[in-house]
């Protein structure tokens, strides 16, 4: 019975803490998120209006998509490594990548930027470098018919500057890229 009475405190704070921590103030930080950041809080999902009237979602600005077709834009690879940067390993898949990129696009004299065959940190960066995009403008051009500067003028419409115009770099985002040139945005 003296253990019960000891424990009963932990127990009430327990279940205090609960719903407090647990519910209470989950659901006021997710309530404030979906007023005031409602496409932030539910994905940043792209979403299309098609011709018959129904809505498409596509994929989320904030995730990348895979694209392997010449066709279209390819981002980062996919997949967190944890590897040292200097790893045999991490050595290895960098060249299975290089060769990769070779043999897709086998008349691109351009060294292969290196956020093409490296991963991000989370492995699900949705973008690339202004570099990395240049890169592929040869090939999708071709694929699709279309001028180098059509492509590029497409590519330019979706990379964002410098925060504040200083912080960070200019990035491509992969995915609203490959839906202009689908010409769905």
């Amino acid at each position: 019975m003296k253990r019960l009475k000891e424990l009963k405190p932990a127990l009430v704070c327990f279940g205090i803490m609960t719903i407090l921590c647990g519910m209470l103030y989950t659901a006021v930080i997710t309530g404030i998120s979906q007023i005031l950041f409602p496409v932030q809080a539910n994905g940043s999902i792209i979403t299309i209006l098609q011709k018959d009237g129904t809505e498409k979602e596509y994929g989320s600005k904030l995730i990348s998509q895979d694209f392997k077709e010449p066709e279209y834009l390819i981002g980062r690879p996919a997949g967190v490594t944890n590897l040292s940067p200097v790893s045999k390993e991490e050595k290895k898949l960098v060249q299975e990548r290089i060769d990769w990129w070779h043999s897709f696009d086998p008349g691109n004299p351009s060294d292969i930027p290196m956020d093409l065959v490296t991963a991000s940190g989370s492995g699900v960066d949705p973008h690339i470098t202004p570099q990395a995009a240049e890169y592929q403008v040869n090939r999708i051009a071709k694929a699709r018919g279309m001028t180098e500067d059509e492509v590029r003028n497409i590519i330019k419409d979706y990379t964002s500057g410098r925060f504040l115009g200083f912080i960070g770099e200019p990035a491509v985002n992969v995915l609203k890229v490959n839906l202009a040139l689908d010409g769905l945005l």
